[in-house]
């Protein structure tokens, strides 16, 4: 009798202990794989903000329309500069600068990333597809108005098919601090291109 009480004792402790062991690791497990996640929508959204920013150069606006961006970002060039001294002046203090020729955007921006597919822009890191939320328009800003976009994706598509009560819990906490639960690049209500990761 003695024999199976000690037997059960030890299969209860190993019981309390994996799910003591369990109870730490989940949480760790998951923002680890959090991280990792959104590493790669932090740089998606830096692209569409580099994307953005040189189609407002060239059109003098922003874009919500991920055809017209992304096609901008193909086919777009930007000049290529030299700055060379001011030949009428003595004090070499001023320069001049000359356009020397026009590169493509996509392979001045990305050419040197492997595996990049402008065609993906718009689409969520591990999302099986989804894609960012994308707005644009303009707001008063001291009696002018001011073009403003926004890029964003929600917690629950950037994580999904992790443990939804900590998704829950990381949205609730966000939301409580008036915080948008999830990474945006932009804003619709200040003229901003700031993440909110920065």
């Amino acid at each position: 009798m003695k024999t199976v009480i000690k037997v059960l004792l030890a299969v209860i402790i190993l019981v309390l202990s994996y799910a003591i062991y369990e109870s730490i690791m989940k949480p760790v497990r998951f923002d680890r794989e959090k991280s990792l996640r959104y590493e790669g929508v932090v740089q998606a959204l830096k692209d569409i903000r580099d994307a953005e920013r040189l189609f407002r150069q060239h059109n003098k606006r922003y874009t919500a329309n991920w055809d017209s961006l992304v096609n901008y970002m193909k086919t777009g060039t930007i000049p290529v500069v030299k700055m060379i001294p001011d030949p009428k002046d003595t004090t070499f203090t001023r320069s001049i600068s000359d356009t020397i020729g026009r590169v493509a955007i996509l392979d001045s921006l990305f050419g040197k990333r492997t595996n990049f597919d402008i065609n993906n822009l718009s689409v969520i890191p591990g999302s099986n597809g989804q894609k960012f939320e994308l707005e644009c328009g303009k707001i008063d800003k001291g009696g002018l108005k001011v073009d403003v976009f926004e890029a964003r994706a929600h917690n629950d598509v950037i994580l999904e098919g992790l443990d939804s009560q900590l998704i829950r819990n990381l949205n609730k906490g966000l939301e409580d601090i008036n915080r948008f639960p999830g990474l945006k690049v932009g804003s619709m209500l200040e003229v901003t291109t700031d993440g909110n990761w920065e």
